[in-house]
């Protein structure tokens, strides 16, 4: 391994590059850009041999990498935001198709208003589209997830196509330490890519049939056993790598901090888990869920580490609009089977890139402890 001090979106490159991409689709947007740009910095001087195209949009992008895919190549592209909403039709139709593909999403405000800054919106936008989602809290977990991503999506049982999400400057733009591994480690750890299917014209096969009535729904129901074969792999293959290079993140799905004896969990994902273990460090009873997978989503996980608080606040930096916070959606029916359910609210926070400073977290530990329950709280809105 080596020990390097770089911008965030480069490590994330360096990582991606290990993983031996044969073709990667390209188109810029704020945050993400300089992923792909020093993906072709690699490409162009000679350290990674793929195909670098540069396309006239996202939605072409993510067709460029299905059609690759299809014929049985291992692939890349990174976006955010706007850009994701508009591969939204091709995202369905990779996953339908059970292209393996990995893309790294800079998470970001969706428009309008206008927002480059972070937040959760452009990819909880799009959790019903059958990809696996990752969220990363530091850059050294987005390195890490890129190569886990490719071994559990390529799963034979699996295939199905993978987010890692990366909150944009905050992790994209930052410089930290990170250990980047070694080549030979990597290709040990990820295997080249061998799909069962794959286009050959010496022996023809269609990708994207027409599906009649008649068979759609069983297409469908493929796609969800699939994410729950997910669960078993992305378990198994934290703990691979843990025993290779040396790293864990929880059980692979949930990450638990300070959680012993905690009657306040905070529920939470992404970068601002950071800030939260500052704050739980100097309050007494009070933990954190790291939530690292959300789809598929960690049911028995959470239920089995909620059951017995007293009280669940559950931040969210998207909203469903006109009901709630996406992930205290999800929460609230995670844990609606327990006979003793805990208090569960919601926080909104971070919106466009509003920061979060650990006097806030204590600020929302507080209301949370004076909730009855149910309550939608946008934390920190101007007066």
């Amino acid at each position: 391994m080596k020990y390097v001090v770089q911008e965030g979106s480069h490590s994330v490159a360096e990582a991606v590059s290990l993983c031996r991409p044969g073709v990667i689709a390209a188109f810029p947007i704020t945050p993400q850009t300089h992923i792909v740009e020093k993906l072709a910095e690699f490409v162009a001087n000679g350290d990674l041999d793929a195909e670098f195209v540069n396309v006239e949009s996202e939605h072409s992008a993510l067709s460029l990498i299905a059609g690759a895919e299809a014929c049985g190549i291992r692939t890349f592209t990174a976006t955010s935001s706007q850009g994701l909403a508009l591969m939204h039709e091709v995202l369905h139709a990779t996953s339908g198709m059970r292209l393996p593909t990995v893309m790294v999403v800079a998470n970001r405000a969706l428009s309008a208003p206008l927002n480059i800054w972070n937040d959760h919106s452009d990819s909880m936008a799009q959790r019903d589209t059958s990809w696996l989602q990752f969220y990363a809290e530091s850059v050294q977990e987005a390195v890490d997830l890129t190569i886990q991503s490719y071994r559990v999506a390529e799963s034979k049982d699996v295939m199905l196509p993978a987010m890692v999400c990366m909150d944009g400057y905050v992790l994209t733009h930052t410089y930290e330490s990170v250990l980047i591994p070694d080549q030979a480690m990597v290709d040990e750890f990820l295997p080249p890519f061998e799909p069962e299917y794959r286009l050959d014209p010496e022996e023809p096969m269609t990708f994207g049939v027409y599906a009649l009535p008649s068979d759609y729904m069983e297409f469908k129901w493929e796609q969800q056993k699939a994410m729950e074969n997910a669960k078993r792999h992305i378990m198994r293959i934290n703990r691979e790598y843990r025993k290779m290079f040396g790293r864990a993140y929880g059980n692979g799905m949930v990450e638990l901090y300070n959680m012993d004896d905690a009657e306040v969990a905070i529920v939470a994902m992404g970068s601002i888990c950071g800030t939260i273990k500052e704050a739980v460090d100097e309050m007494k009873d009070v933990g954190l869920v790291r939530i690292r997978t959300y789809r598929p989503f960690p049911v028995e996980e959470l239920r089995d580490v909620l059951r017995d608080v007293e009280i669940v606040a559950v931040v969210d930096r998207a909203f469903s609009y006109g009901y709630e916070g996406p992930v205290f959606s999800e929460i609230k029916s995670a844990l609606y089977v327990l006979r003793n359910r805990p208090i569960v609210c919601n926080f909104i926070v971070g919106l466009g890139g509003r920061d979060t400073r650990v006097e806030d977290v204590f600020r929302l530990v507080k209301r949370a402890k004076e909730s009855a329950g149910g309550e939608v709280i946008w934390l920190n809105l101007k007066a």
